[in-house]
């Protein structure tokens, strides 16, 4: 099986490499996400990213070859993610709307919208489908580098801030009046999250980014006492997950992208049952 995977490396190592560099990147961001109880968050983010990417498959055609039809989808991919995730924390923080409320309307308006943008495209409804269903096939040597780029930067940002970021999730009553400027680090945060988000969709499909965002996450959390272990924890979880993953799916011929979400919710079972006898 390990040599089968190895054989194979010639073909797909770009994609390889990115499926694991994603894996470990959005399960790093995950922990805020988690931590912070917004899970539906990532969901509505990328299918903004989607409806991003379909505005950007239409836009194409007006703009002709003046702009490279991949960087137009991946840039449209990340504005919208941004913008989706900015609006919610916007919210969040000025609770006008309830955080809930405004993050179904995101992920509502944009999942129809998406669709209805390609409706008449000859192939954006099939090439929308394809980032619903997830796939990592296709990444190119420059995604590696990028989201080698996106993690080192994460990584030494979660390690520089990490005393700031546990008071932000653990309680931002609490963090304002020690002199956190929480709607300052909201704005951050939603930020970098549609970044990375945006960015990883385009690469490895929704189910994929979604997957690695919230589901090492919840592992961590079920199996660590601190949010500071969780940063440690969760991206470990993914990237072994994802590797094996991998290995398994060259051998039995199934889709990596969803052989590595499928295992990283198998992994909950576990965890859970962790919880429990820890609680008892």
């Amino acid at each position: 099986m390990i040599s089968e995977f190895f054989d194979s490396w010639s073909l797909f190592a770009d994609s390889y490499l990115a499926g694991w560099l994603v894996a470990a990147l959005l399960a790093l961001v995950g922990v805020i996400v988690v931590a912070r109880d917004q899970i539906f968050l990532g969901a509505a983010v990328a299918q903004a990213s989607t409806l991003g990417i379909a505005i950007a498959m239409i836009a194409g055609a007006w703009v002709g070859e003046s702009i490279d039809e991949h960087t137009l989808a991946g840039g449209m991919a990340v504005l919208f993610a941004v913008a989706a995730a900015v609006v919610t924390a916007y919210h969040r923080d000025n609770a006008k709307e309830s955080h809930e409320a405004t993050t179904g309307w995101v992920f509502l308006a944009a999942s129809a919208l998406a669709i209805l943008v390609v409706t008449h495209s000859p192939h954006g409804l099939d090439e929308v489908q394809h980032l619903l269903a997830s796939s990592i096939i296709g990444a190119t040597r420059s995604d590696v580098w990028l989201f080698a780029s996106l993690g080192v930067l994460t990584t030494v940002g979660v390690g520089v801030t990490h005393r700031t970021l546990r008071l932000l999730v653990m309680d931002t009553q609490t963090a304002a009046a020690m002199g956190v400027r929480v709607g300052w680090w909201s704005l951050v945060i939603a930020v970098w999250l549609g970044l990375t988000l945006g960015l990883s969709l385009r690469s490895s499909g929704m189910l994929y980014s979604f997957g690695c965002l919230v589901l090492p996450a919840l592992v961590a959390k079920s199996t660590c006492r601190t949010v500071g272990a969780m940063f440690f924890v969760a991206p470990v979880v993914a990237l072994l997950a994802a590797v094996i993953a991998f290995v398994l799916a060259n051998h039995y011929d199934w889709p990596p992208a969803q052989a590595a979400v499928a295992l990283m919710a198998l992994l909950m079972i576990p965890a859970w049952a962790w919880r429990r006898w820890r609680g008892a």
